[in-house]
């Protein structure tokens, strides 16, 4: 038998069942599911440094286990000595089991290690179904060891869904495992 993660199985068993009942969906095709996750960091200082870019690669290769990618900048800007085509930034993107990993561990490892967490934000929704989250601190993940970086700095996290609505996504969602915080 071939391996299944462990979000996946419960969204196959219980989690689209439970959706189905609740907005009362007639077929299974219109249940909302997970699309991709994507990670992204802005990485200002790597006009000046370009090791900064590499740090940031090795970094976000660690925490997905799926090699990052630099985005690279589209136009110059003088202000900021920045020429198009430099690496300002890095990315990567999630699909398939490897995104449920990532969101068991992000779940169940990582926020609970924040400071002061009292759940996230629900007002990160963007009307078509999905959720922007930023992390201050990418030493929240057990991957990175603290001793080995150089800048603590933070990362933003979307999360893609098909659901057509907010409330949808956000039940979706909560239903994985995302903590929102009670209003």
């Amino acid at each position: 038998m071939s391996y299944l993660p462990r979000l996946k199985g419960e969204y196959r068993e219980r989690i689209a069942g439970a959706l189905q009942t609740e907005f009362s969906y007639k077929n299974v095709m219109e249940i909302p599911k997970l699309q991709k996750i994507v990670l992204s960091r802005g990485v200002g200082g790597a006009v000046a440094d370009k090791k900064l870019i590499d740090y940031a690669l090795e970094e976000f290769t660690t925490i997905t286990g799926q090699k990052a990618v630099a985005t690279l900048s589209k136009k110059d800007v003088a202000s900021f000595k920045l020429r198009k085509g430099m690496p300002i930034g890095v990315k990567v993107t999630l699909r398939g089991d490897r995104m449920y990993e990532f969101l068991d561990r992000f779940v169940t490892v990582a926020l609970p290690r924040v400071r002061d967490f009292q759940g996230i934000k629900a007002d990160g929704f963007d009307g078509r179904g999905n959720y922007n989250l930023g992390i201050t601190e990418q030493i929240i993940f057990p991957e990175i060891n603290i001793d080995k970086v150089n800048k603590i700095s933070g990362m933003d996290i979307t999360f893609v869904t098909s659901a057509d609505t907010d409330k949808e996504a956000k039940s979706l969602l909560a239903e994985l495992g995302l903590p929102f915080k009670k209003n």
